[in-house]
């Protein structure tokens, strides 16, 4: 359900009933658009020290809202965003598409995603990463180069095809509680639209239009 705060009409390519899907829209165009890595996003999260911490990771999948799906991407428990989003179950992304003038902003509650879901993304991936995942001990201090490729080759050597995901490596879920749809405007006029929601769970989502 969508309730529209006073200015809020909704139109054009700002037109959905739901923003989960007019983000799978919007990445879609940007697929056919950006060079590479449409779906590229600037993660924010926070240290133990409420210092923000802020990277680039790759979305996998934008699920479904209706199934409590949210917005998917993978990496190394053990690395500093893994460490931080186990201290702090709160996290902010951000897609800017240059080609399109746009940019989707988003921040809510970070879940873990199932273990069947990232063996089947695991399971997808380039030989090459998979083993990469193993051998990197992510954000920690490394000696030179050379110590890791050391442990790509042991690793390959035990694991010659077909490597299971290591434990340290999986998938999380953030479901927002707010997303931001930002068109670019003449003279900086810009088209702003943010979604809010109370809980994660819930599907009713009120819609207003902010000044650019």
């Amino acid at each position: 359900m969508v309730e529209l705060t006073t200015g809020g009409r909704l139109s054009g390519d700002f037109a959905a009933d739901d923003p989960y899907a007019l983000a799978r829209d919007w990445l879609a165009k940007a697929e056919a658009s950006e060079p590479e890595d449409a779906n590229a996003v600037a993660l924010a999260t926070v240290d133990r020290h409420g210092l923000p911490n802020v990277r680039m990771v790759l979305v996998k999948e934008i699920e479904p809202d209706q199934t409590r799906g949210g917005f998917v991407f993978f990496t190394n428990f053990d690395s500093a965003k893994g460490q931080e989003l186990k201290a702090n179950t709160k996290a902010a992304m951000v897609f800017h598409w240059k080609s399109l003038h746009r940019q989707i902003r988003l921040r809510g509650e970070v879940e873990p995603a199932g273990a069947e879901q990232a063996d089947a993304y695991y399971a997808s991936r380039s030989y090459q990463s998979r083993i990469g995942a193993w051998a990197s001990r992510q954000s920690r201090p490394l000696a030179n180069r050379r110590t890791l490729l050391a442990e790509v080759a042991k690793l390959a050597a035990k694991y010659p095809r077909n490597p299971p995901r290591p434990g340290h490596w999986g998938g999380y879920r953030i479901r927002p509680l707010e997303i931001e749809f930002w068109g670019q405007g003449d003279f900086r006029l810009h088209d702003r639209f943010r979604w809010t929601r109370l809980k994660p769970e819930s599907t009713s989502w009120t819609v207003q239009r902010l000044s650019p």
